[in-house]
């Protein structure tokens, strides 16, 4: 099966809400400094561009979570790494790079809330909808999508199309 891809934001557009989204963080936390907990592997780049913009303090930490496996279609979710950093009573927003089902947001939001911080918010590159099966809230969102398999900017097909620095739709080429 070979794969074809077409642009669907392209970087400029992508560094353009990274600092439009850093701009209302920074805004919401004057004053505290979150713990931003991104989401690997794939909220790598996004994380980092983010945090790169923003004007206040953070600490950084990462989850991994595991959801897909070498098909298009999302899988299990399974935690490889927790956190190193106490979160408890500390403002924490996890970083992540598409929400699709919403399975893995929401677990990884219940997980952290567990660890009693002061409050755990969202910031999410992507909000595809097409297939939601979990109710999540996003409290920062760069970009809604209703559908495709997306490549590019830390998303992935089989570890391929992870550095492009683009985000592009995956399509099957027939």
């Amino acid at each position: 099966m070979r794969y074809k891809k077409e642009l669907l934001i392209p970087r400029e557009l992508i560094q353009k809400r990274i600092k439009e989204i850093a701009r209302k963080i920074s805004q919401d936390y004057k004053g505290k400094e979150p713990i931003l907990i991104g989401i690997l592997k794939g909220a790598v780049f996004f994380l980092t561009d983010l945090v790169r913009e923003l004007t206040i303090p953070v600490k950084i930490d990462f989850i991994r979570v595991a959801s897909y496996g070498s098909k298009m279609e999302p899988g299990k979710v399974v935690f490889t790494k927790d956190i190193e950093l106490p979160i408890r009573d500390k403002p924490v927003i996890v970083v992540e790079d598409i929400v699709d089902t919403g399975k893995t947001l929401s677990q990884v939001v219940k997980i952290l809330e567990e660890k009693g911080p002061e409050s755990v918010r969202t910031c999410v590159l992507i909000d595809k909808t097409e297939r939601r099966e979990a109710k999540v809230e996003i409290d920062y969102c760069a970009f809604k999508v209703e559908k495709g398999f997306l490549i590019g900017y830390g998303l992935d097909f089989n570890e391929e199309g992870r550095s492009f620095p683009d985000i592009y739709v995956l399509k099957v080429d027939e």
